[in-house]
């Protein structure tokens, strides 16, 4: 064991080394791309070829990546510091991958590093998209992704049913304006049941005398997001609207990190509108 760590620091530190007397720029077209997260995984997937991809997390492949099927065959690493730098990348890509620490470490390491961050609502989506696109050196790629999701909208844009949706998740959760889920509920035609800012329990009252048209389900169809304790779901009146009202399934895949696919979970639930 000491035979490998001693290699493995020995690179650290000559890479913190370098970085001290140089000043780090993300080149403009790297070839070397690590992502340390399956939400990294989606825009650099999407939005460069796969020659130029290093690695991609070990989640790149699982059902909740939406571009999973683009993943098969590309190697994977663990979001760790030295399993990353022994890879020698000249970029890395990360949402959450590596901790809290990790931007700053690899950056001290001389390795620039594209954060992909959290958006509010789709027209942040858009701009996120179109700025990750720019440092992975593929502003087109970026601007095409956004041009096909305008034209979704605008096919939507008009669609006002009159009906209302409700958000839900086995865990008992939902979630009023203020939240992505809220937007895409709003863009795909509907009225959000829930008026409350921010993310709450299932309303049990409300639900008792009025019901939502359509259940935005979320996670149901897999283990993701279940509860092992009591929730608001188990009981009787929320278990009723999975019967009695039309019921879209959104896939973890569409909605859990803020992409472009969320135009997937906003079209399922404008062609269940209305019908």
């Amino acid at each position: 064991m000491s035979r490998l760590i001693i290699p493995i620091l020995a690179l650290l530190l000559s890479a913190c080394g370098q970085a001290g007397k140089n000043v780090l720029t993300k080149p403009e077209r790297p070839v070397r791309i690590v992502s340390l997260d399956y939400c990294a995984d989606q825009y650099v997937l999407k939005l460069v070829d796969r020659e130029r991809i290093l690695a991609l997390s070990p989640d790149a492949g699982r059902e909740f990546s939406y571009m999973r099927n683009t993943a098969d065959g590309i190697a994977t690493v663990r979001p760790n510091a030295e399993n990353v730098l022994i890879l020698k990348p000249d970029l890395v890509v990360r949402s959450y991958g590596g901790g809290p620490n990790a931007a700053a470490f690899f950056e001290k390491a001389g390795v620039p590093v594209v954060e992909v961050g959290w958006t509010p609502d789709i027209p942040s989506v858009m701009k996120n998209t179109q700025r990750i696109a720019n440092e992975l050196g593929e502003p087109e790629r970026g601007a095409v992704v956004n041009t096909e999701m305008q034209h979704r909208l605008a096919r939507l844009r008009k669609r006002e049913t009159g009906q209302t949706a409700l958000y839900m998740t086995p865990a008992g959760v939902t979630t009023g304006p203020g939240s992505l889920i809220h937007e895409m509920i709003v863009a795909g035609g509907l009225t959000n049941m829930e008026t409350e800012h921010g993310w709450r329990s299932i309303p049990l009252e409300t639900l008792a005398y009025e019901k939502p048209d359509v259940v935005a389900a979320a996670f149901f169809g897999s283990r993701t997001n279940h509860p092992d304790a009591w929730s608001p779901m188990k009981h009787p009146v929320a278990k009723a609207q999975l019967t009695q009202s039309e019921v879209v399934s959104l896939e973890g895949a569409w909605t859990s990190c803020s992409g472009w696919f969320l135009m997937d979970a906003v079209e399922a639930l404008a062609g269940k509108g209305g019908q």
